[in-house]
């Protein structure tokens, strides 16, 4: 009795294991059978009814926080009621397939979140299972994080540099940014509002949703920030009341203002610019035909329709050069010239050329250089070394020194050129550019500027222009690479002693 008993209970034991294998055979043959169509519809059936258990079975190797992440999110924007429309899967080769969906939550007393994101699905141990990872609730979303319904203020229009990053929101920059966003400001958008924030580990909230009030424009400026940063030092550290705009030629952009004479000062103030101005006077002898060799005198002074010009300290080159009398700012060489053989017209043609007269329109307001047609050979003499009634803003000659680079003068711009083309002047072409960089390279080398510790493949010019009581304004403009620029100090003393030097901290 007890061995068949024994064999009985074998045989039971043994039809038990056959029918759990058979059991276990079924339900895996029935897991491999389901398409990953399959499991995208049990997943969003799941979402749709709140569900997060049965959502979790269905992922591989869900995370330990799966179903607090979608509490989280919940919790923290007040989600009364969730929607899902789901498309059709996709399949991406033998393992792979993703359903786009459009999900839109219910945010209490605020209104409805609609967005676009995908399900992943990927096939694991021969059966398809979603590949979750948090941007399947927010697309980009890497960690988490904590999500809050947060009163914020919108601005009309964002302002960043170049790069596309925030502009330092104090410095001397700020009155432009100010001047740019009235301007381009949206009169519909901005305000107070609500906002969906996220917070993930490591990084600032994002800002992924308004209520309540429409988001104002974001736009690029031309702003460079280590140039910006770079030019404010180099005024800060001066000690004095300046400006230094720089620009880069070929384009007009406008990638440092640092602007220490108050307000719009370094587009708006009109100063006379002095023999920085002999760029144009020497644009307009080499237009003519003359080149940097061509023989010119330089005595200390001269009598030139009956006004009296003098070099600065009585200097006195004799006989010599165009480069030469360039270099060392030769003022009784540049006054004769314009008198005895440019005349007031070709004078005031390259004044125009250098964009003198030109409704220079930045993306703010700027002043129009001044070049007054010279009513007497004194006046010419005068305005040609940048005396007299010729005024012109650092702006204006840093796209001075952008044109001697280029060979084209452009109008300059702090924002893309189709935000403001309406209203800027055409590109002009600069004649004997060529000829007028080689001059201004000897400016640097061992003309007037040879002191000032400017790096190599500086050229520039200086001007020291005398006003009203007897005091003088240092200016310095020229260019390094693809960079153009123009300082001033207002009432400074000497262009080579002051103005050079701070262009040189700035390019360092």
């Amino acid at each position: 009795m007890r061995s068949r008993g024994l064999v009985v209970l074998a045989v039971l034991v043994g039809a038990t294991l056959v029918i759990g294998l058979f059991s276990l055979w079924r339900v895996h043959g029935a897991e491999a059978r389901r398409s990953p169509q399959d499991i995208a519809d049990a997943y969003f059936a799941a979402w749709g009814s709140g569900d997060l258990e049965a959502m979790r079975a269905l992922v591989d190797g869900p995370p330990a926080d799966f179903a607090e992440q979608h509490r989280a999110l919940s919790r923290g924007l007040t989600v009364t009621w969730v929607r899902l429309e789901p498309r059709p899967v996709v399949q991406s080769g033998a393992d792979g397939a993703r359903a786009d969906f459009t999900v839109t939550r219910g945010i209490a007393y605020h209104g409805e979140w609609r967005f676009r994101s995908a399900l992943r699905l990927v096939r694991a141990d021969d059966r398809w299972r979603v590949s979750w990872t948090p941007s399947t609730l927010y697309p980009g979303t890497r960690t988490g994080g904590t999500w809050a319904l947060k009163q914020v203020e919108v601005p009309a229009v964002t302002l960043t540099a170049r790069d596309g990053e925030p502009l330092a929101k104090d410095g001397t920059l700020e009155p432009y940014v100010s001047a740019l966003a009235d301007r381009l400001g949206d009169e519909d958008a901005g305000g107070d509002g609500w906002a969906v924030e996220l917070t993930e580990r490591g990084a600032p909230p994002r800002r992924v949703k308004l209520f309540g009030v429409k988001d104002g424009r974001k736009i690029k400026t031309t702003i460079d920030r280590r140039m910006q940063a770079a030019a404010e030092k180099a005024v800060e550290g001066s000690g004095r009341q300046a400006a230094l705009v720089a620009i880069r030629p070929g384009t007009g952009e406008v990638l440092a203002v640092a602007d220490g004479l108050g307000g719009l000062g370094a587009f708006i103030g009109m100063y006379p610019p002095g023999s920085t101005f002999k760029a144009v006077t020497a644009g307009a002898l080499l237009a003519g035909g003359a080149g940097p060799g061509t023989g010119a005198d330089c005595p200390a002074q001269v009598v030139t329709a009956q006004r009296t010009i003098r070099n600065h300290d009585g200097e006195s080159l004799g006989r010599t050069d165009l480069r030469n009398a360039f270099a060392q700012s030769c003022n009784t060489t540049f006054s004769r010239l314009a008198v005895e053989g440019l005349g007031a017209a070709r004078l005031g043609e390259s004044a125009r050329r250098f964009g003198f007269g030109a409704d220079l329109a930045p993306g703010v307001q700027a002043a129009t250089g001044s070049f007054p047609v010279p009513e007497s050979g004194a006046e010419l003499a005068e305005a040609a070394i940048g005396q007299g009634r010729v005024l012109a803003s650092p702006l204006l000659m840093a796209s001075v020194a952008a044109a001697v680079r280029d060979g084209t003068w452009r109008a300059p711009r702090l924002v893309a050129a189709k935000l403001i083309d309406e209203d800027r002047p055409a590109p002009r072409a600069v004649p004997g550019a060529a000829a007028l960089r080689t001059m201004m390279r000897a400016v640097v080398a061992e003309g007037t500027a040879a002191g000032a510790g400017l790096p190599p493949g500086t050229a520039g010019k200086t001007g020291t222009a005398e006003f009203g009581g007897g005091g003088s304004h240092a200016w310095f403009i020229g260019y390094k690479g693809d960079v153009a620029f123009a300082v001033l100090v207002p009432d400074g003393g000497s262009g080579p002693k002051v103005a050079a030097p701070l262009a040189a901290r700035f390019l360092r």
